[in-house]
């Protein structure tokens, strides 16, 4: 799986100028994804341009919902990595609109490649399984570009201080 991932993101290969690469792993409800994130780092923080993603799910019933799955996970799943926080002042909320709540934005979203593996193994789990190995994924590219480790949530924050 993390040898499918890493052939198709072309990890034998270097990255365009001022990019990296991180790769991780996950499995969940018996589902195994590997993910390849390709960012870089500037003055206006972390921009993810691409993910590929390979997902061993068994038999893929419906390829599309497969796809369309990996793809809102990794969406879901970069929102509440990058930017992502609730915080409480007196025991309330403090976020209380989009404006002071930065979900991931249509515009951030990055190009997203996903392989199925063919199987013949019983149908898995695909609703969740393409959330966890996202967030391990950029966090290496972010210590590929900037020798840096990522240590706190959400990235931003993190990389601003």
């Amino acid at each position: 799986m993390l040898r499918l991932a890493a052939e198709k993101a072309g990890w034998d290969k270097p990255p365009p100028a001022g990019r990296a690469r991180g790769i991780a792993l996950a499995e969940s409800f018996n589902t195994i994804v590997a993910q390849v994130a390709e960012l870089s780092v500037g003055n206006d923080g972390v921009r993810v341009h691409k993910v590929v993603c390979a997902v061993d799910c068994g038999v893929a019933i419906n390829p599309d919902n497969v796809r369309a799955q990996m793809e809102g996970g990794i969406g879901f799943g970069l929102g509440a990595i990058l930017a992502e926080e609730l915080t409480l002042s007196g025991g309330v909320v403090d976020q209380g609109n989009y404006d002071t709540y930065k979900p991931l934005r249509i515009d951030a979203m990055p190009e997203v490649e996903v392989h199925i593996v063919p199987s013949s193994e019983r149908p898995t789990g695909v609703g969740e399984p393409g959330v966890p190995p996202i967030g391990p994924a950029v966090a290496n590219a972010i210590h590929a570009a900037t020798g840096t480790p990522v240590r706190r949530l959400p990235i931003t924050k993190a990389l601003s201080g």
